[in-house]
């Protein structure tokens, strides 16, 4: 058990277009070396193609990407007598978005389209639809965990 204090959580200031503490967490992890602005560019370029390609707004379609790449469970290891097991956890609702934003903005880098913005508003589309490496990535995480169930009992 840690001595040191609890760490306070600080309030993320919403972002202006959309007014939405969500958006501005994910144009938060999209940033790189503190070039905020450059993200928020990407971000919005990224909203505009997906309302041009699915003429639905931009931020509807990115909730919902969102809230299908969140994990219910996860895998952690626990030392058990010299073996290292892979114990199914349930994931709180603060790491649930964090991965899910984590998941479609790594898989989104790593996509062949031309541009960020284009990369980002193709990934978030696929997953909005339940589709996608984010979505993969999803299912493969509960798998893992499905397969583990056994040692659900070393939970702590």
């Amino acid at each position: 058990m840690s001595r040191r204090n609890k760490s306070v959580k600080r309030p993320v200031p919403p972002d202006p277009r959309y007014d939405s503490q969500t958006v501005s967490k994910f144009i938060n992890n999209l940033m790189y070396q503190g070039q905020k602005s450059v993200a928020e560019g990407i971000f919005y370029k990224a909203m505009d193609m997906i309302e041009e390609r699915t003429s639905q707004p931009g931020v509807t379609v990115f909730k919902q990407a969102v809230a299908n790449v969140k994990p219910a469970l996860e895998v952690k290891s626990r030392r058990v007598g010299g073996a290292s097991l892979q114990v199914p956890v349930e994931v709180r609702p603060e790491r649930r978005t964090a991965l899910a934003m984590r998941w479609i903005i790594a898989f989104a880098r790593s996509r062949s389209e031309k541009t960020m913005e284009d990369r980002l508003a193709a990934e978030l589309i696929l997953a909005s639809k339940g589709e996608g490496n984010a979505i993969k990535k999803k299912e493969d995480t509960h798998r893992m965990a499905e397969a583990n169930r056994a040692f659900a009992h070393y939970r702590w």
